[in-house]
């Protein structure tokens, strides 16, 4: 089991800058790939960008390309997400998931273990 803790959600205005740090625990050896999600109410949860955890390797969604950036600390297992240039559609509650083996970076169903999310508030 690997179990995935969020932190650094919050209220920022338009045009200013998150980071998202997400805590691996458990078998993170087992871990192939992290992912961040997002889900904005009323809306299906969607993909924003994964990185592979053994050479960095990135893939992002269009809509946030260029403003944020995904980044690991393999020693303390740790993922984190820069976000920059923040939209008020940015706004979601932003997901942390942890992928065991090899697959679409984009496919939830990928993804083996979720962390409970945490808020994050765009104001215009």
């Amino acid at each position: 089991q690997v179990q995935l803790v969020e932190s650094g959600g919050g209220l920022v205005q338009a045009g200013g800058s998150l980071r998202l740090s997400c805590a691996a625990s458990g078998r993170t050896f087992s871990t192939y790939a992290m992912g961040w999600f997002r889900q904005a109410p009323g809306k299906e949860r969607e993909f924003v960008v994964n990185i592979r955890l053994s050479s960095g390797s990135t893939y992002y969604a269009d809509s946030v390309k260029g403003r944020f950036t995904i980044s690991r600390d393999n020693v303390k297992n740790t993922v984190y997400l820069q976000m920059n240039s923040l939209k008020p559609e940015d706004t979601a509650v932003y997901y942390c998931a942890a992928m065991r083996g090899a697959g679409y970076a984009a496919d939830q169903g990928r993804y083996d273990y979720w962390g409970q999310g945490t808020q994050v508030t765009v104001s215009s």
